[in-house]
């Protein structure tokens, strides 16, 4: 039976498929100590200072003289800054935009854009209000909307934030493009602003700074002028109630995959995410913009030590330079935070067998494909261009897929090791599990097992196009896990960046 995978041939390192008892032999070396299933095992000598490779690029250099058969992990494994001149547009590899395009029965708006799903939103300016938009949305039962069977739900998006913040700057730009994104995405039908009245992101700045006008699926207001909580919950529920029926006149048709946005995320990383999911997850992302749609990556923190690769799929040098520019900022931010890139992967990261950022960043890059970098916009930017993207973000999940939503994304492609509990709204998110071990122990929260690539005989390919598929199920109104489990209103994370005052 496979006991280790080996990545290229040029790598020192294999990792243990399973646990590898001291004294056995694999790989031609001796194990000097028991390594535990997707940690590293050292297959040349690597000297102290010497790089170590995986995926036939650099993930660490040896603290210490690692021997053939050492466990290659915290211990002895340092991160160091490894950034190369970066190369623009010289692995571009072109798209065959299919003739006979797919469809999915999604909710056609008169924007233009497609939904997946056919939500009534009740968005807040600030934390002062996230009570009442929980009233309001709680008051709504799943009992009282049966008898609207084209409304997938009323939920709050509530935040911590909105107030005690810069009046200009990255922060309140990046929280208006977020109530914008959401106020306007096209998996909701329905909106319902509400906010307290004093605070600094004012709704009434909003509608005028992106061109809002209210109506009978737009309303607005304040706490402060309805004159209190219980009044403002109660028209708050009067004004949605008039929503539901206009909501409910939408019904799902055939639309083309081009109208698709899919966010590429992973969370709860392990030593397979990199080897199965991801690169699985790539390969449904290339077949999406084969079909005109777009993948969305994002996490700037977790492309760090691959966004050379990334820089070299760019359509353009000014798409790749914007790349850079992002990873700059970040180093910079950390810098100035008193951290490091390298804080990234989490402890639960690294008993799966990660250990650097590199290492967890080469895998996490995997999920964008291998067709030609189209785009780079900034945190919750509406993403404009076709085909593969990137959008600046934390590593943060419930951060970073907000960002994304409020882009566009319509769809959540969401890759896990370790078994993240994660969903997300009104955009719903399909989990893919990187082992089969955990698939197996969680199968409630995981939509479909990547694993099946080392445990089976199945493909990346062959798992990239059941990926496929599943957007197209998901997407025409199929129910993910995490939907059927609840998640999704607790995870509206809006970036707060800058001074909280």
């Amino acid at each position: 039976m496979k006991r280790t995978v080996r990545l290229n041939s040029a790598d020192n390192v294999v990792t243990a498929f399973k646990r590898l008892e001291a004294g056995a032999e694999h790989d031609g070396v001796r194990v000097s100590q028991t390594i535990p299933r997707g940690h590293k095992l050292a297959t040349h000598p690597i000297a102290k200072g010497n790089p170590v490779l995986k995926y036939a690029q650099i993930i660490g250099f040896a603290r210490q003289n690692i021997a053939a058969g050492d466990h290659v992990h915290t211990h002895n494994l340092e991160f160091r800054n490894t950034r190369q001149k970066y190369e623009f547009g010289t692995d571009l590899h072109p798209v065959d935009i299919v003739s006979s395009p797919d469809t999915f029965l999604g909710f056609k708006r008169k924007s233009g854009r497609a939904g997946t799903r056919n939500y009534i939103a009740v968005i807040t300016s600030v934390n002062c209000s996230a009570t009442a938009a929980r009233m309001i949305a709680g008051h709504f039962t799943p009992q009282m909307l049966t008898v609207f069977p084209n409304v997938d739900g009323v939920v709050a998006f509530a935040h911590g934030t909105g107030c005690g913040m810069a009046g200009d700057g990255d922060g309140f730009e990046a929280l208006q493009r977020v109530m914008w994104g959401y106020a306007k995405h096209p998996n909701v039908a329905g909106v319902l602003m509400v906010g307290l009245g004093c605070e600094m992101m004012q709704i009434d700045w909003l509608l005028e700074a992106y061109g809002i006008t209210p109506g009978p699926l737009f309303q607005a207001m304040n706490i402060q002028d309805v004159a209190g909580l219980r009044k403002t919950i109660e028209l708050g529920i009067r004004k949605v109630g008039a929503m539901l029926p206009l909501a409910d006149e939408a019904t799902r048709t055939p639309c083309p995959v081009s109208d698709l946005t899919v966010a590429l995320q992973c969370g709860g990383s392990d030593a397979w995410s990199g080897i199965t999911a991801n690169p699985a997850l790539g390969h449904a992302c290339d077949l999406l913009v084969a079909q005109g749609g777009t993948g969305v990556l994002a996490e700037t923190p977790e492309i760090y030590g691959a966004e050379h690769l990334l820089t070299r799929r760019a359509a353009t040098r000014d798409i790749g330079e914007k790349l850079v520019d992002m990873i700059k900022w970040w180093e910079d931010y950390t810098a100035r935070n008193h951290g490091t890139m390298d804080n990234n992967p989490s402890p639960g990261n690294k008993k799966g067998g990660l250990t650097t950022i590199l290492e967890k960043s080469l895998g996490a890059a995997a999920k964008g494909g291998t067709t030609p970098l189209n785009g780079v916009y900034k945190y919750a930017e509406p993403i404009l261009a076709r085909g593969f993207t990137f959008m600046d973000s934390p590593g943060y999940d419930p951060a970073s897929v907000t960002g994304q939503i409020a882009g566009g994304c319509t769809l959540v492609a969401f890759t896990t090791g370790r078994g993240s509990a994660f969903g997300s709204k009104p955009s719903p998110t399909i989990k893919i599990a990187t082992n089969t071990n955990m698939y197996d122990r969680m199968k409630e929260d995981m939509d479909l097992d990547a694993g099946t690539i080392l445990s089976a005989d199945e493909t990346v390919e062959s798992i990239g196009l059941q990926i496929y598929q599943m957007f197209l199920d998901v997407a025409s109104g199929r129910p993910t896990k995490s939907e059927l489990q609840g998640l999704g209103d607790f995870e509206f994370v809006p970036w707060q960046i800058g001074a909280v005052m």
